[in-house]
């Protein structure tokens, strides 16, 4: 890799590293080339992308962005799975790594505050972005639904009496 590529995949490094929600650091050794392949198909899926960059070009990309912290975490074969939903990647990842025991989650970053692994593991048991917007709407159309419950209810009881009583007469 020539210099002017490396400066070009060190300023997308950090701008990924500056625009996302989450980033999530893993080693990788012994992953097959299918295995990575599933992993970053998964990570896409939920709207993330998995990157695989030299750990020193890396640690250039974090300067100046609030996951500096997570530094120290690129020693040896390591790979970022990153997403701007802050639950999409760490969730894709974790997931994985509880499926394959060679993918090793090492910590993370969430904005300017670093994770280790059970802080990516526990911000992966989160619902997402989405579960909870449905989550919310549910909850603010729960009210409006039994309010119009009630106030038809009254009204169905007197169409059921009014049956009822015709029933009643037709048999008679």
């Amino acid at each position: 890799m020539d210099r002017a590529a490396k400066r070009e995949l060190v300023a997308t490094l950090h701008d990924v590293f500056k625009d996302t929600g989450v980033i999530v650091v893993a080693h990788y050794a012994g992953l097959t080339v299918a295995q990575m392949t599933e992993l970053r198909r998964r990570v896409k899926e939920a709207g993330g992308s998995v990157k695989v960059a030299k750990n020193r070009l890396a640690k250039l990309a974090l300067r100046d962005t609030d996951a500096e912290g997570i530094a120290d975490l690129f020693k040896g074969p390591t790979c970022i799975a990153y997403s701007a939903d802050p639950v999409a990647a760490a969730k894709a990842a974790v997931t994985y790594s509880r499926e394959n025991d060679k993918l090793v989650i090492l910590g993370g970053a969430m904005g300017n505050t670093v994770l280790d692994a059970a802080g990516v593991k526990a911000l992966a048991d989160l619902p997402s972005l989405d579960e909870l917007r449905a989550k919310l709407v549910g909850l603010i159309q729960a009210p409006a639904t039994k309010i119009a419950r009630v106030l038809n209810e009254p009204g169905a009881q007197l169409a059921r009496v009014l049956q009822a009583k015709a029933t009643k007469d037709e048999a008679a």
